[in-house]
């Protein structure tokens, strides 16, 4: 009894300890993070609401080889300082439009007003506006995972709006202050790790052993990284976002740090869904067969795993090739030699991202698997520390041993 009270003593103080520590250090550094000035042009700026009030001429034209549908139309500005103020809006009738859709009054769209010389406006088609559609889809993915995975559902929605939250005023402000990405990355996935599996699966010795599985598989996918990045001589200057993003930035930003930052946020949601499912193969074994031993247990979770790997794997190449697709076809409508595409910046840093992120997935089922049977098997052996990691799983199940 004298153990078990001088154990909940130094718990109660390390826990108060953290909470100070906390406060004192973490609070201001998480949450007084502000974004810089912002940039007088970029991508969204100047883009305000306005709505069709009617076709004042439509028809079809022919811009060089290319014959498509027009449109010009009056709109009124729903928003910003012009809001109020009827343009006009002319889309296709003098720059190519590569769809046939056709507006009709009552239709809201994204435009661009411009002050002229003169001092008038002019304003210009951006986008349609799809939020309301994304809005329903949106809905109708919250009710089917609440339908089918009810409590874990809504501890994975809940999970999930976390995960966005860190990604949002954390990872995202820290970066544009000019942080290393790829500290505030582990950071930030770190934090991901533990609050999103925790709310989803609950505090358990299954969560528990997909946690360090997780973390250990992301150390490992983010050396791999690191390794090839610097081997291939990759600087992130790959994707053109970037090199706009340093124009844009009025502070320095690693490239090379971004680019490895984004692949161990981008491994984290990967290897999310296949450590839990070992971890949870593993006690779900050790619940129907309580007699087998370490290596029967790990063997048999080792074939399950080795399915999931098989197809975790292709749909994540397969996930790359679609992003890729439109790179591919124009690179085979210039006739160019396929030998020297993988030489090129952009496609050599999908291919070290896919390939890193399949190796931390490969690596990630041995390296769980043994660290779930460990818990099943041993963790009665821990004494008056068992209590305090929970029961086995969700469910509450939890094997006695003499």
């Amino acid at each position: 009894m004298k153990n078990n009270n001088t154990l909940f003593f130094v718990l109660v103080f390390l826990i108060l300890a953290a909470v100070v520590a906390f406060s004192v250090w973490g609070v201001p550094y998480f949450f007084h993070s502000e974004l810089p000035p912002a940039v007088e042009s970029g991508f969204g700026s100047g883009t305000t609401l306005a709505k069709v009030v009617s076709i004042l001429d439509e028809g079809r034209i022919t811009l060089g080889d290319h014959e498509q549908p027009y449109q010009i139309m009056q709109v009124e500005i729903l928003s910003g300082d012009y809001k109020g103020a009827q343009l006009q809006v002319d889309y296709g009738k003098r720059q190519v439009r590569s769809d046939e859709i056709l507006l009709r009054p009552g239709d809201k769209l994204l435009v661009s007003v411009d002050s002229l010389p003169d001092g008038r406006l002019a304003a210009y088609f951006v986008d349609f506006v799809r939020s309301k559609e994304l809005a329903i889809l949106g809905i109708l993915f919250v009710v089917a995972i609440l339908a089918m995975a009810k409590r874990k559902g809504l501890g994975s929605l809940l999970g999930l709006s976390f995960s966005l939250l860190i990604v949002i005023k954390y990872i995202i402000p820290h970066i544009l202050q000019g942080e290393d990405p790829v500290r505030v990355s582990i950071i930030g996935s770190t934090i991901l790790l533990g609050v999103t599996l925790y709310l989803t699966y609950g505090w358990n010795l299954k969560t528990h052993a997909a946690v360090v599985g997780m973390l250990l598989s992301l150390i490992l996918t983010g050396t791999l990284a690191w390794v090839f990045v610097v081997t291939t001589k990759l600087t992130g200057a790959g994707d053109e976002s970037a090199l706009y993003l340093i124009q844009m930035s009025h502070v320095y930003i690693n490239l090379r740090g971004l680019l490895l930052g984004g692949m161990l946020v981008g491994a984290l949601g990967v290897l999310d869904d296949l450590v839990i499912t070992q971890a949870s193969a593993i006690f779900e074994i050790h619940d129907a067969n309580p007699s087998l031993g370490f290596g029967a247990l790990y063997k048999k979770a080792s074939r399950i795993g080795e399915d999931h790997v098989a197809a975790t794997v292709n749909t994540l190449v397969m996930a790359y090739a679609g992003a890729s697709l439109p790179i591919l076809l124009i690179f085979s409508l210039s006739r160019g030699n396929f030998s020297y595409l993988v030489n090129f910046s952009f496609i050599a840093e999908e291919i070290v991202r896919t390939l890193v992120g399949s190796l931390g997935l490969i690596a990630a089922v041995p390296i769980t698997t043994a660290i779930a049977s460990f818990f099943a098997l041993y963790a009665h052996k821990l004494g008056s520390l068992r209590p305090l990691l929970g029961p086995e799983n969700s469910g509450g199940v939890s094997h006695h041993h003499a």
